[in-house]
């Protein structure tokens, strides 16, 4: 995995630790289904004000489900969605002070990038005066400010883009949905998109919710990610939590590349714990664990915590002997896959920092993995 996804912002801002703050958003035991097939089942979330959330999983997961019944786009089949205290669940959309931004951005072509900034303000039929001012003010905030006039046709994706969040900030939301709202662009400008939504929603300070299956902008962008499947939350921590220390071996492999090495626990205290590797061998990890001994667990590692060394020879603990099976090149990054003599098979990951390898790897060579006790998390499930 590459370092764009501990792109983390890291910023202090934690509402959801401090036991006095009040969520603006809250799911209560919402559920949603669509004939007998579940989409949302008994889903409680709690959203802070100011927060730039992210609710990421695989298609079929109910993230987007979930944000349309904020919008006001479908209704729970039980449940409640609360708005600062409120209960919103059944005030339609028009009525509710959020806005959403289509991953389509469902732009009227005929329209010029200000009328199109402008068609909510005249459905409230504010006065010319007051929605001339916004769209100034929205053109200036996405840096539009000499595209007023010129039709979506005539714009790139990027600035597309761009006129679909001014068109849903016009109207001076509470809270901002926004739908995989960075699919359409390609790479580079996707990232380059990511700081500008970053400080844009730095300076407006309102509250974000974003649905994307894009692993790298949930991690950029976002102070939580809300991890979804099959309908339920399966863990919700800040990036840097979820890559670290995920709470089962389905998070471990979703978010990044890990390795999962299946055991058995020997023993568990204080100073860490001691496994028993089911392919031979026993790793120490800086962990305890509140399992009996005998437990059947599993030692997640991310490849970018393996040290590979070129010796024939293990040496000391969480330390294996093996073989290069293959190697792939990522550019900034190599990735290396090893057959141990065990027979399990591990991925290392190592930065490529000169133009030539200083000891060139092939497939074949004989290499040591190894890695310190507080590298990897013990899973229990």
């Amino acid at each position: 995995m590459t370092d764009s996804l501990h792109g983390h912002r890291g910023r202090t801002f934690a509402p959801w630790k401090d036991c006095a703050s009040h969520p603006l958003v809250r799911f209560d035991g919402v559920s949603k289904r669509f004939g007998d097939v579940p989409a949302v089942e008994r889903l409680s979330l709690d959203i802070y004000e100011g927060e730039f959330f992210a609710l990421l999983g695989p298609s079929g997961s109910g993230k987007s489900t979930l944000l349309r019944t904020l919008a006001g786009f479908e209704q729970p089949s039980e449940g409640r969605i609360l708005l600062d205290g409120q209960n919103i669940s059944h005030v339609p959309p028009h009525r509710r002070p959020v806005n959403m931004m289509f991953q389509s951005y469902a732009l009227f072509p005929h329209l010029s990038v200000a009328g199109n900034i402008a068609f909510g303000l005249k459905q409230e039929n504010l006065s010319k005066a007051e929605i001339g001012e916004r769209v100034r003010d929205m053109l200036a905030l996405v840096q539009l400010q000499d595209f007023d006039e010129r039709k979506p046709g005539q714009l790139s994706g990027g600035q597309r883009q761009r006129v679909a969040l001014a068109r849903a900030l016009v109207k001076r939301p509470r809270v901002l949905l926004l739908d995989e709202p960075l699919s359409a662009l390609d790479r580079k400008l996707r990232e380059e998109t990511r700081f500008e939504l970053i400080e844009l929603q730095r300076r407006l300070g309102l509250t974000f919710i974003m649905v994307t299956h894009d692993q790298d902008e949930a991690m950029a962008l976002s102070d939580r990610i809300g991890i979804m499947n099959e309908g339920r939350l399966v863990q919700v921590a800040t990036p840097s939590e979820i890559y670290e220390q995920p709470s089962s071996r389905w998070v471990a492999g979703f978010v990044g590349d890990v390795n999962l090495i299946e055991g058995q626990l020997a023993e568990t205290g204080p100073a860490g714990s001691m496994v028993e590797c089911a392919a031979g061998g026993r790793l120490r990890v800086a962990q305890k664990v509140d399992v009996p001994p005998g437990t059947s667990l599993w030692l997640a590692v991310r490849p970018e915590k393996i040290e590979m060394v070129k010796e024939a020879a293990a040496a000391g603990e969480n330390s294996f002997a093996g073989a290069v099976t293959d190697i792939g090149y990522l550019g900034d990054s190599s990735v290396f896959k090893v057959k141990l003599d065990n027979g399990l098979v591990l991925r290392a990951a190592a930065a490529n920092r000169t133009r030539a390898l200083e000891q060139p790897l092939r497939r074949g060579d004989r290499v040591c993995l190894r890695w310190p006790h507080d590298a990897g998390v013990l899973l229990v499930q």
